[in-house]
């Protein structure tokens, strides 16, 4: 939890005395009169994954090293998501059989990126990616498993690798925290209660009414839950995994991390940034100060400002504490800040009380989407990133926001729709909230959702047709091995297709949601923060959604977020060390 920083007037005083000795200017809001209230080498913002690799390892390069996290619970989006990772070459790929080369990844990242982002830096992402992980794994509990089959979002590309190079987290118990066990930031989707599953699992968890290996699955994942029971674990797997294991390997290294320690601004002396202002004065940094505290996605007046329209803070499910906050500090210290517009976008359903960042639904056969005027307007299966990308560049003159999933009964009959299983009615609130419409005719769910029924039967009806046939003529369904990821081995020609055909028919609202904002400050290989005509600001790196991201407008593969935090918080941290000893 880090130190108790409530002070006595006695304490402030004499650390008013501290920081007025030492010549502390303070950038933005902060105030030259705060108490000092600790120095270390390195002064991490953010207890995610960017800023608990960044702190990790500074500490085994032997640099006194603390973080600062503003929210009451560690983990930050990372605890909350998959955990998948992107680190193209990596040894738990080489274990896993996986063939692939640095320049086969080099030509496939390049491809995907595109001339926007430094070559640089996407070398630099490259190069480090597989040496992060090993020290990783070397430094802290964590292990890794092959996410098989998952494929690259862009196979087709150069480089391209169909079963894919996203990885994730092992399964770990959570007693290993002791009592910092109660600080994790809880997952976004709860697992199945009894049941130890990984994020690989759920594309046949979704299938287990209608397929043998989903059935296998879901009692694997039970028989991995019963065990763990019995040995009287308490099993973590994906994000949770994730964060709980970089948790215990700062744990190890003697790293503390102060909750409830939002940072309110940085400090600078002689132009350089020398430590962070919380609520209770400054934490000095000797050597520099790296910010890993996450987008702005939950910054209304941020999205209002740098993103397109319709836009909003209710859509995302990024940690609630991410509000731009190391953005802005690193704003006011003359950062440049890139990709502000974009996301890391998909689909998503606004149920009641949370979005829901919709995967499988959309890409399982016998489903489309619909625009407002009743028309397909995407390949449904398509990187959710591209799918949303569309929405907005479409509507401006063809609204598509929201959008309309439209599914049958055996549809429902057949496929896990998110957490209700086939058969069971969908929640009553969801109904009441206008997230989902039902009918007993496609013409009467059109009248229901708004769109024109006619329109809304025509599309239904030529969808069938290329259904059948087993080609989307119109947007290329399943084309990409991509495509098929989230889909059903059973229906043919076309895994992704299926015709609409049993009443009654249901219609899913689909807005623009996001696991979080990838536009932040604009830094270098390594890692250091640039100001506007590229020179560097001493004493500030930045990694994760703080930073603007080396994927750039893309998206390489399932971990394209977590995989690059991660290896550009190790990037910042080495630097730190590098220079330290030289």
């Amino acid at each position: 939890m880090g130190p108790d920083l409530r002070l006595s007037r006695r304490q402030v005083l004499r650390g008013t005395g501290l920081a007025l000795a030492s010549g502390l200017p303070l950038a933005g809001t902060a105030s030259a009169g705060s108490a000092v209230v600790g120095e270390y080498d390195v002064v991490v913002v953010g207890a995610g994954a960017a800023g608990m690799t960044a702190a990790l390892t500074a500490a085994k390069r032997g640099l006194s090293c603390v973080v600062l996290e503003k929210a009451a619970k560690f983990g930050g989006s990372a605890a909350r998501s998959g955990a998948g990772i992107w680190i193209p070459c990596n040894p738990v790929l080489a274990q896993a059989g996986v063939r692939d080369t640095p320049e086969q990844a080099a030509r496939y990242l390049s491809a995907v990126v595109g001339p926007s982002i430094p070559a640089s830096r996407q070398e630099a992402f490259l190069a480090n990616g597989p040496a992060m992980l090993s020290f990783v794994m070397a430094s802290s509990p964590l292990r890794f498993r092959w996410m098989e089959g998952y494929s690259d979002y862009y196979p087709e590309l150069p480089g391209g690798m169909p079963d894919g190079r996203s990885i994730e987290p092992d399964q770990l118990d959570g007693n290993i925290l002791g009592a910092e066990l109660a600080n994790l930031n809880p997952p976004y989707l709860a697992t199945p209660a009894g049941m130890v599953v990984f994020s690989a699992d759920y594309k046949w968890l979704a299938l287990a009414a209608v397929n043998p290996k989903g059935a296998a699955v879901a009692a694997a994942c039970l028989a991995r839950g019963t065990a763990a029971a019995l040995a009287g674990q308490k099993p973590l797997t994906m994000g949770q995994s994730l964060a709980a294991g970089l948790r215990a390997g700062l744990q190890r290294a003697g790293v503390p991390v102060w909750l409830n320690t939002p940072l309110t601004d940085l400090v600078i002396e002689n132009g350089k940034v020398t430590g962070v202002a919380v609520a209770a004065g400054v934490v000095k940094a000797r050597r520099g100060v790296i910010v890993g505290s996450g987008g702005f996605e939950h910054n209304a007046a941020m999205r209002a400002e740098y993103q397109r329209q319709p836009i909003g803070t209710q859509w995302t499910v990024g940690a609630r504490s991410n509000t731009g906050d190391g953005i802005l500090a690193g704003k006011r210290a003359g950062a440049a800040l890139d990709l502000m517009d974009d996301a890391w976008w998909g689909p998503a359903i606004p149920l009641p009380g949370e979005p829901y960042f919709c995967l499988a639904e959309r890409t399982l056969p016998g489903g489309l989407m619909v625009d407002a005027a009743g028309k397909r307007f995407v390949n449904e299966a398509a990187p959710y990133s591209d799918v949303v990308h569309t929405m907005y560049d479409r509507h401006p003159t063809s609204p598509t926001i929201p959008a309309w999933l439209v599914v049958d009964q055996h549809y429902r009959n057949r496929y896990l729709f998110r957490d209700v299983a086939p058969l069971l009615p969908l929640p009553d609130e969801w109904y009441s909230a206008g997230a989902v419409k039902k009918a007993w005719t496609v013409e009467s769910l059109g009248t229901a959702i708004g769109v024109p029924s006619q329109a809304l039967r025509a599309t239904v009806n030529r969808f069938n047709g290329q259904a059948l046939s087993g080609v989307d003529s119109d947007f290329h369904r399943g084309d990409s091995a991509y495509d098929h990821y989230y889909t059903d081995p059973y229906v043919l020609p076309n895994s992704c297709l299926a015709p609409l055909w049993e009443p009654p028919f249901y219609a899913f609202k689909i807005v623009p949601g996001d696991l979080g904002t990838k536009g932040g400050m604009r830094t270098d290989a390594r890692a250091r923060v640039l100001r506007a005509d590229g020179s560097v600001i001493p004493g500030l790196y930045a990694a994760g959604n703080a930073s603007a991201a080396v994927m750039g407008n893309s998206y390489a593969g399932a971990g394209s977020t977590i995989g690059p935090a991660m290896t550009f918080g190790y990037v910042a941290a080495n630097d730190l060390a590098d220079q330290a000893s030289s």
